[in-house]
């Protein structure tokens, strides 16, 4: 077992103007992820599938062709805690190495605060700032998708 202490991780936090329970869900609907988490208001993509099984043990697949390419996104719900926390491990299919997502949601008086942790592999130290700035671009775009009428 690694020891996820000694691991390079990228942090990240925001504020969000909506209640955790809205925040939480945002991470498993379909719907909602392809609005912020993949698809054109992130970069240049065309969503294949959004699948998950949204409980402890269940696995996600997103699957995307960028640049004429085919891109699997892989990984296992570890904790749903609704509306404040969520752990999956996560990967791009094929490539060795999950990594790990926590995200924890706390209760603000003007909406919720959000932090994330995404542990990566070892070796990965080199990727923190793009994992940072990758997760800052969709957390943004999250935003804007809240802040628009269901």
């Amino acid at each position: 077992m690694t020891d996820q202490h000694n691991l390079p991780a990228a942090h990240v936090e925001q504020a969000f103007p909506v209640s955790s329970e809205r925040l939480f869900d945002a991470w498993l609907d379909p719907a909602m992820l392809g609005r912020w988490m993949f698809g054109p208001a992130v970069r240049e993509e065309r969503i294949v599938h959004l699948n998950r099984d949204a409980w402890v043990g269940g696995r996600f697949s997103f699957l995307v062709e960028r640049g004429g390419e085919r891109i699997e996104h892989v990984g296992e719900y570890l904790r749903l805690d609704r509306p404040m926390a969520l752990t999956f491990t996560w990967a791009i299919g094929g490539e060795p190495g999950d990594s790990r997502v926590n995200v924890t949601i706390e209760a603000a008086p003007d909406g919720c605060a959000l932090a994330l942790t995404h542990t990566l592999p070892a070796g990965a130290e080199g990727q923190v700032e793009q994992v940072e700035a990758a997760w800052y671009k969709m957390l943004g775009v999250l935003d804007q998708a809240l802040r628009e009428p269901a």
